[in-house]
């Protein structure tokens, strides 16, 4: 049978509770392969699987529950290997590499931040910042709305001020909550979002940089800031080479619980 693979750790992390489910329905028993210094959390494969938000969940809780106790190098979710001597194969194959990683996030999590902005907030906050388009709002005004030139003017004036505000709010979300971080990685571009920033946090830090958050959201009350954490170190785990059955260790899975939220049941 097929072996699905949550994630990395040390051979000597902590064990899961005992009967803790991952994928599949009825949900597999997750158990642990070890070779050498290293283990890796599988479970058997079921057939069939996709990523229906009650296995994404499944897999992103396997993760949670083994980063509340120590460094989880997680796989994507899907990852699946022939068997489980595949998989300890490639953990023998790639140890320096993935030992490398344990070391350098152990005793971090990951925070992820978006950012959007409150509509009516930003726009009180563009118009007062802003005397050409406070000007020729009023001249609007006096005239009973003004042309339709006049109006698709000023409609492209606020829009141009909005996105300039946005480039501005997204440099502020990152520079305000850097120093509380030890890297920082910006993920990638969706709509919707002005910012979205993952930051790798010692685990002493965590109440120092939940403070720099909150005073974030009380300096930009125009923001509407969505933290998600702690995880594991989702978005800072280097590729580096190809794990079982040809995947790689990476960052997908770090939205795996948010998507859960929005995809079919």
């Amino acid at each position: 049978m097929s072996t699905y693979v949550y994630g990395i750790t040390a051979s000597s992390h902590p064990a899961l509770p005992k009967d803790f489910d991952g994928v599949g329905d009825p949900p597999r028993p997750v158990r642990v392969l070890k070779e050498g210094g290293l283990a890796a959390l599988v479970s058997d494969a079921p057939e069939g699987l996709r990523p229906k938000r009650k296995e994404l969940l499944a897999h992103s809780n396997v993760l949670a529950e083994a980063g509340a106790n120590g460094c989880v190098l997680p796989m994507r979710f899907g990852s699946v290997a022939p068997d489980d001597d595949a998989v300890t194969s490639v953990l023998a194959e790639r140890a320096e590499h993935y030992q490398e990683r344990l070391r350098t996030l152990d005793g971090k999590v990951e925070y992820n931040v978006k950012a959007t902005h409150v509509e009516e907030a930003v726009l009180h906050r563009v118009m007062a910042g802003n005397p050409e388009i406070r000007a020729m709002t009023e001249a609007n005004r006096q005239a009973g709305g003004g042309s339709y030139e006049e109006r698709l003017r000023l409609g492209e004036m606020v829009v141009a001020a909005v996105k300039a505000q946005e480039a501005e709010d997204a440099t502020d979300v990152q520079h305000t909550l850097e120093p509380a971080a030890a890297a920082v990685s910006v993920g990638p571009e969706s709509t919707g979002w002005l910012a979205n920033v993952s930051f790798l946090v010692d685990r002493d830090e965590v109440e120092t940089f939940l403070t720099a958050v909150e005073q974030l959201r009380k300096g930009h009350p125009h923001l509407d800031l969505r933290v998600n954490g702690p995880l594991p170190p989702y978005s800072f785990v280097e590729p580096g080479p190809a794990g079982p059955a040809g995947t790689t260790i990476g960052a997908e899975s770090a939205e795996s619980a948010e998507s859960a939220e929005s995809v079919e049941e």
